[in-house]
């Protein structure tokens, strides 16, 4: 590798807030805010929204969007469609 073109690369912790679980991991990302992780030391944290320990595909937890009710109100709404010739 070239040197002096590459960012720094430094652990840091991320927190998945909405699971409440925190990682630490080697990244080029940087934050002013700080955590003190189980080794006593000091890292960055950056805070994401959604991880592999709260997204539906990882965790096989998915929802269910009731398409016919909307479908039925969207109908009651404006009316059925006219038929094609």
């Amino acid at each position: 590798m070239k040197p002096r073109i590459h960012p720094d690369s430094r652990f840091v912790v991320f927190r998945d807030r909405a699971a409440d679980v925190a990682f630490l991991t080697r990244s080029t990302a940087d934050s002013s805010k700080t955590i003190e992780w189980e080794d006593g030391r000091s890292y960055p944290l950056i805070d994401v929204e959604i991880s592999s320990a709260s997204h539906p595909f990882h965790t096989g937890y998915t929802r269910v969007m009731d398409t016919a009710g909307r479908v039925e109100r969207f109908e009651r709404r404006y009316g059925r469609a006219g038929t094609r010739d």
